[in-house]
């Protein structure tokens, strides 16, 4: 366990709602088609948040601080722009799939509508967030979140996945009818652009040590153990999907979700995965605004304390944008599915910022980005920029 630190914490915010309803989606709509989707959202996940981390661990920066120092004047101004609009509306999305994640388990096994969980999250966050104290909450739901975990792992393992099937989807790069919005929906829940910001702001405030060499080679270890198990947690979800529901050509509703744990739970199935993805959501809805917060409190070069008038009403907006959205009564897994794949949109625009910081040798020195990074980096941003303008053009087309 020593090798795991802050990246831990990164791959907890992901596997949120989003991951598990996504997932569920992609495996029971499209079965393993979209396995070589996951595996690129992996790689894509790894190499930014490597990038992220090792400019919060070199410079001592969050990202916005670093992207806000890179340029001035009007090209200032649009930079600031593009990432205060970029990270608010898609954390307001963030936020709404959190919410509502968290509302429909808890929904699932009361006679609450999902409207009224929603509220009653929103204002349990706030007081978390308020108090200073959600910490040490935030702990114990990780910890939900990787139980639910660990039983998603193993009734892949007990349901026996179709092992010819996920090769041919992992090597195929198929791309299904109808397919296009799932694609990037799988990105954007795995590639979360506010985690970029949320890496590096932790990894910035960290105690500094003696050797830099050695910290950011750990941090790369540390980044890629997390964002494999936080990946494999995703393939556990949509083996399961693809077995419970695609095998059988049973359609995922809200009603039947949690029929992809009976295998292993029985009829103790739907329990457990409202109190999971309760926990995820939570922890999620605690998170994104915080990370929002972060954000846009260093692209305007404000304070980031929590105790800051400023850094609160940000991430207080950021809240109430999730509630306006989630109460809106558009339906739980179609919202979801928005906010998964609105964070696909927006991590271009994230993504070249980073990388252009990343190219700066005044800023890195001798850590900058080097041909092979880049070359990632590019072809990530060019990847889901392509899928992204696609997907514009055929809603016209």
């Amino acid at each position: 366990m020593k090798k795991f630190g802050p990246a831990l914490l990164v791959t907890a915010a992901f596997i949120g709602p989003g991951t598990v309803t996504t997932a569920t989606l992609a495996g029971g709509s499209y079965g393993y088609a979209l396995v070589w989707a996951l595996v690129f959202s992996a790689i894509a996940t790894f190499v930014l948040q490597e990038m992220a981390s090792r400019l919060g661990l070199v410079t001592g920066k969050g990202l916005a601080e670093a992207i806000r120092g890179q340029f001035s004047g009007i090209s200032q101004l649009l930079v600031i722009g593009l990432v205060v609009s970029a990270i608010g509306i898609g954390n307001a999305a963030y936020q709404a799939g959190n919410l509502t994640g968290a509302a429909l388990g808890l929904s699932a096994i009361s006679k609450i509508e999902l409207t009224i969980w929603v509220w009653i999250l929103a204002a349990v966050s706030t007081g978390l967030l308020i108090s200073g104290k959600y910490k040490v909450i935030e702990i114990a739901l990780i910890a939900l979140v990787f139980l639910m975990s660990l039983v998603f792992v193993i009734t892949m393992i007990m349901a026996g996945p179709d092992l010819s099937a996920l090769m041919t989807g992992l090597v195929s790069f198929s791309v299904p009818s109808g397919s296009t919005l799932m694609i990037i929906a799988l990105v954007g829940t795995t590639v979360v652009p506010y985690n970029l910001f949320l890496h590096a702001s932790i990894v910035a405030k960290q105690t500094k040590s003696d050797n830099l060499q050695q910290s950011v080679f750990d941090n790369r270890i540390d980044t890629g153990l997390s964002v494999g198990l936080g990946s494999l947690i995703t393939l556990a979800i949509l083996s399961c999907a693809a077995t419970a529901f695609f095998a059988t050509q049973t359609q995922v509703e809200t009603s039947n979700i949690a029929h992809q744990l009976t295998p292993l739970l029985g009829n103790y199935a739907n329990f457990f995965f409202a109190s999971g993805l309760f926990a995820a959501g939570l922890t999620s809805a605690i998170t994104a605004p915080l990370a929002a917060a972060y954000a846009v409190s260093g692209a305007m070069n404000w304070p980031t304390q929590l105790d800051n008038k400023r850094f609160k009403a940000i991430w207080l907006t950021v809240m109430i944008a999730g509630v306006v959205f989630a109460s809106l009564g558009i339906k739980p897994l179609a919202a979801i599915l928005f906010a998964q794949a609105t964070n696909g949109l927006l991590l271009p625009v994230i993504a070249v910022f980073l990388i252009v910081a990343l190219n700066n040798r005044a800023l890195m020195g001798e850590y900058k980005n080097g041909i092979f990074s880049n070359t990632l980096g590019g072809a990530i941003v060019v990847f889901v920029s392509a899928l992204g303008l696609y997907k514009l053009i055929s809603l016209f087309f």
